[in-house]
C-alpha cells in the first residue's frame, strides 16, 4: 500500500498527460461510461449510485487535464516550498486549532502513537487546517482523468473506488470534492487510501474527511501508523557537522552520529537508539538535517522530500520548537529541470544511476550523486549542483 501510495503522489503531483492523450468527448466519453458501469456493479456499485454520481457530470474537463503538465512540488528549491509552508500565519493557525481540538488530538494521539505536532502538520499543509479543502468535484476530476487514459488505468481504478464510497453513503456526490486530480478533502486522500485508512473517530457511521475535523484528523495519523510510524522518535533534526566531518558515512546508528560530534541546533541530545541519515537540501551550503526512519513515513504520504521536511519542521514549530539555525543557500547557483535530467543522464551513464531521467530531485538521484562524490573523492554531500555537473562532464 505504502508503494502505491508513493507511485501515486508522484503521479499526480508531477506526471505529465502521455504523448497522444485528449480529452474524450461526445460518444466516446458514453462509450467510457458504459465501460464504466460494468466495472462499476462488479464492485457493488448500483445503477442508481453511478446515475447520481454522475448527474452533473456530462464530458471531460479540458481544465484539469491542462494541469496536469505542470509540475509541483519536485521542480522547486526546498527553501521556496518551505517560506510557502511553514509561515508565521500557519504556525498561529495550528496553535490556535491545537488549543481548540487539544481532547480530540489527545485522544488521536493516544490511539495511533502519532504525535499531534505531527497530524496537525499535515492537515496544515494539506488544506490550511480544514481551510483549503479543494472545491473540485471528485467525480468531474477522475472521470476526465480516466477517460482521457492518463497513467493508464491507475484514476480508472481511483474513480471506481470513488464510487465505492458513494455506495457506501461516507458523502455524497455533490460534497465528494477536492484537488483536480482526486486527491478527497481536507486530508487530500485519494479515494483507494480513503478505503484503506480513513476512519470514523467520533462514531457517528461515517467516515468524514471534508467536514468532520475528528475523522479527518485521526484518518491522518491512522495513514501515518499504517505506513509504519515509529512512536517516541521524531522525524528529523537540523544539526551541526564537526569541521572535517566524513560525510562519505552518512547513514549510521543516531548513537554513531553523536559519537562522531553530530550536534542538534537546539541544544538537545540525539536519541541513544534508532537510526539516522544525513540530508542536505541545499549542499554545504545550507542546513543539515539527520533524519530517522520516521522521515520515511512522512513521505509514504507525499513522496516530496520537500513536502516531507515542510511537514516535520511545521510539526516542530507548532510544538514550540525554534525556526532553522542555517540559513538557505539562496543566491548559490541551482540547477533547473533540464540540469537535473542532464546529472541523471550523466549519471546513468557513468553506472550511478538507475531510474528515469525525469529532471526531478528525489532520494534516487540523492544516493546517485552520493556515490558518484564518493568514487570522485568529493565532499559527500548528495547535493545536485551546477558544479557537480560541471565534474561529472569533465574538462
Amino acid at each position: 500500500m505504502r508503494r502505491l501510495a508513493a507511485a501515486l503522489t508522484l503521479l499526480i503531483l508531477c506526471g505529465a498527460a502521455p504523448a497522444g492523450a485528449k480529452p474524450e468527448g461526445g460518444a466516446s466519453f458514453a462509450a467510457f461510461l458504459t465501460d464504466l458501469r460494468r466495472d462499476a456493479a462488479a464492485r457493488g456499485v448500483s445503477d442508481a449510485t453511478l446515475d447520481a454520481a454522475f448527474r452533473e457530470v456530462k464530458a471531460p474537463d479540458p481544465s484539469i487535464l491542462a494541469r496536469t503538465k505542470k509540475q509541483g512540488e519536485f521542480s522547486r528549491p526546498v527553501w521556496d516550498y518551505l517560506v510557502g509552508a511553514v509561515t508565521p500565519g500557519r504556525i498561529a493557525r495550528g496553535r490556535a486549532r491545537a488549543q481548540a481540538l487539544a481532547a480530540t488530538l489527545q485522544a488521536i494521539e493516544a490511539r495511533y502513537g502519532v504525535p499531534e505536532s505531527v497530524v496537525l502538520a499535515i492537515w496544515g499543509v494539506e488544506s490550511d487546517f480544514g481551510a483549503s479543502a479543494g472545491t473540485v468535484p471528485t467525480i468531474r476530476a477522475l472521470a476526465t482523468l480516466a477517460s482521457a487514459g492518463h497513467r493508464g488505468d491507475l484514476f480508472r481504478n481511483e474513480l471506481l473506488d470513488a464510487l465505492q464510497i458513494l455506495q457506501r453513503g461516507d458523502i455524497t456526490p455533490s460534497a465528494m470534492s477536492g484537488s483536480w486530480a482526486g486527491a478527497m478533502g481536507q486530508v487530500q486522500f485519494l479515494p483507494s487510501t480513503y478505503l484503506g485508512h480513513a476512519v470514523d473517530f467520533d462514531g457517528d457511521g461515517r467516515r468524514d474527511i471534508w467536514q468532520d475535523d475528528a475523522d479527518a484528523l485521526a484518518s491522518i495519523a491512522s495513514y501515518l501508523k499504517d505506513l509504519g510510524w515509529r512512536p517516541g522518535l521524531s522525524w528529523g533534526y537540523e544539526v551541526r557537522l564537526p569541521q572535517d566531518f566524513d560525510l562519505s558515512r552518512y547513514a549510521a546508528d543516531l548513537s554513531d552520529f553523536t559519537s562522531r560530534g553530530v550536534m542538534r541546533t537546539d541544544g538537545g541530545a540525539l536519541p541513544g537508539i534508532g537510526k539516522g541519515s544525513l540530508f542536505l537540501p541545499g549542499g554545504l551550503g545550507g542546513p543539515v538535517f539527520l533524519l530517522t526512519d520516521n522521515f520515511e513515513v512522512i513521505r509514504g504520504y507525499n513522496t516530496s522530500d520537500s513536502y516531507a521536511l515542510a511537514v516535520g519542521h511545521l510539526a516542530d514549530r507548532l510544538a514550540g520548537g525554534p525556526a532553522l539555525a542555517a540559513p538557505w543557500p539562496t543566491k548559490a547557483p541551482r540547477l533547473d529541470g533540464a540540469g537535473i535530467k542532464a546529472l541523471q543522464q550523466g549519471l546513468t551513464a557513468k553506472g550511478f544511476y538507475r531510474g528515469d531521467a525525469d529532471g526531478r530531485a528525489g532520494p534516487k538521484l540523492r544516493e546517485a550523486v552520493r556515490r558518484y562524490q564518493i568514487d570522485a573523492g568529493l565532499p559527500a554531500d548528495g547535493y545536485a549542483s551546477p558544479a557537480l555537473l560541471s565534474h561529472l562532464k569533465g574538462p
